[in-house]
């Protein structure tokens, strides 16, 4: 349940920082991009859409993205996202807790993107 929160209100702040934030309007502005987050049994899922400087965001598994990030569990998703380590990401990845699925750029463009929003 709290991943599942935790995603939707990421959805909402991005949302929100792509009309009020200027330095994340202009990191996303040009940009085209499908992040799927996600569990390994696609029980609990978020696919976060970029277009051109508008974000918007669906509950779900959709097969369509550029990027899935597929957590072993949602306790590991809540867990790594929620992380003041700059390497959780890259922990998780390497104890395989976390898969990368698609374009890898979009999964760093991703974590990028939301360390100006929340920085």
């Amino acid at each position: 349940m709290r991943f599942t929160l935790l995603l939707f209100a990421l959805g909402q702040i991005l949302k929100v920082a792509s009309i009020t934030s200027k330095p994340f309007k202009h990191y996303i502005r040009n940009t085209d991009a499908r992040v799927l987050i996600k569990t390994k049994d696609n029980q609990r899922a978020r696919l976060f859409v970029f277009n051109k400087g508008k974000v918007s965001s669906m509950a779900g598994n959709h097969e369509t993205f550029d990027v899935a990030l597929i957590f072993k569990d949602a306790a590991t998703g809540f867990s790594v996202l929620t992380s003041k380590k700059k390497d959780a990401s890259f922990n998780a990845a390497a104890e395989g807790k976390l898969k990368v699925a698609g374009m890898s750029f979009f999964a760093q463009w991703f974590e990028d993107g939301t360390k100006i929003i929340l920085s």
